[in-house]
């Protein structure tokens, strides 16, 4: 999704502001998840917040943004399973703690389709105009959509990968431990194949999601 305009700062800007945005509530909803069953680990480091400067990483938060790059990472949000309640079994949590930052990525998506819906019925010179704020809301979009992708493949130490560990049956334990091993190499395989070969493990699911949200807008903008 190009960004706009001539003005470089605006344009880095455009990014940043997303970026930062949806990483703080993507280890919100972490650290909020945790809290729920019972771990406060995160709540007592500071980060049971919203607040983006207990959440940025100086390279993944801020670097990438100013340099164009429409990608990041914050700083891991502290998670014990030992201190989750009995409500659910410790795979269960795991899986919830990790699902959570996906899947607030994924509604932020929805809130910035719909509200690029409503501009687009209520105010429709401003939504064609070309401005900042529609196209701010189309990269909280891409981002957000691309964030969920990538944070649910199912490869440690990703959420996905604690996800997927927590669906692994005993008897394959031995088998996931030993891909878990080579998670690193396979992760960079995953972010190296679009550029050699024009393969990327992004695009089926990126296009469902896009398909689906672009439903919601032409919903909504009638």
């Amino acid at each position: 999704m190009p960004l706009v305009g001539e003005d470089w700062l605006l344009e880095r800007m455009l990014l940043l502001i997303p970026i930062i945005m949806s990483l703080s509530v993507h280890e919100w909803a972490h650290a909020w998840s945790a809290a729920q069953l019972g771990d406060d680990t995160a709540a007592r480091s500071g980060r049971l917040t919203l607040n983006p400067l207990e959440h940025m990483d100086p390279v993944g938060t801020l670097l990438l943004p100013l340099l164009g790059v429409p990608f990041g990472w914050a700083k891991p949000v502290p998670v014990n399973p030992g201190r989750f309640d009995r409500r659910v079994s410790l795979r269960a949590g795991i899986m919830i703690t990790a699902g959570a930052g996906p899947f607030s990525n994924l509604v932020l998506a929805f809130a910035a389709t719909v509200a690029l819906g409503l501009l687009a019925r209520f105010a429709p010179a401003v939504h064609e105009g070309g401005g900042a704020l529609p196209r701010l809301l189309e990269m909280l979009v891409f981002l957000n959509l691309i964030l969920a992708v990538f944070n649910l493949l199912p490869i440690p130490p990703l959420d996905g990968g604690r996800i997927a560990d927590g669906l692994v049956p005993d008897g394959l334990r031995p088998a996931w431990d030993a891909f878990a091993s080579a998670a690193p190499l396979l992760l960079g395989v995953a972010l190296v194949l679009p550029l050699l070969l024009g393969v990327s493990v992004f695009e089926w699911p990126l296009a469902a999601a896009q398909l689906w949200l672009a439903a919601v807008f032409e919903a909504i903008a009638g």
